[in-house]
């Protein structure tokens, strides 16, 4: 009876913690596919439409820098910078988006750290 129990501990388990990961893969996945609608001069409001609500409550976070996950690498509940894509906003407008253009056009200005 004791195995039975801790069996069936093990299989939920297995099944909660690959539930989480799974979840963490296709949220990445969706926001990958849906930046491909993104277009410069976009509303904050408009990327809000097609991407939904950014990552928030992280450090690394800013009114006109916003992340998207889109690349786990670790499924510890945990969303690094590095796991995501940055989208950058100018007077409430989408200028560029992803890793390219934030270290070329973005990060590489020293008034915009």
């Amino acid at each position: 009876m004791k195995k039975l129990i801790l069996l069936s501990a093990v299989v939920c388990l297995t099944v909660v913690l690959s539930g989480c990961g799974n979840s963490s893969y296709f949220a990445a996945r969706r926001n990958l596919e849906n930046s491909a609608k993104l277009r410069t001069g976009m509303t904050k409001m408009e990327v809000i439409e097609v991407m939904g609500e950014p990552v928030s409550d992280e450090a690394y976070c800013r009114p006109d820098l916003w992340f998207y996950y889109i690349d786990p690498q670790w499924y510890d509940g945990l969303i690094t910078m590095d796991e995501c894509m940055p989208l950058v906003f100018k007077d409430g407008k989408l200028l560029g988006w992803g890793n390219e253009y934030y270290n070329q056009y973005y990060y590489a200005s020293p008034n915009n750290r």
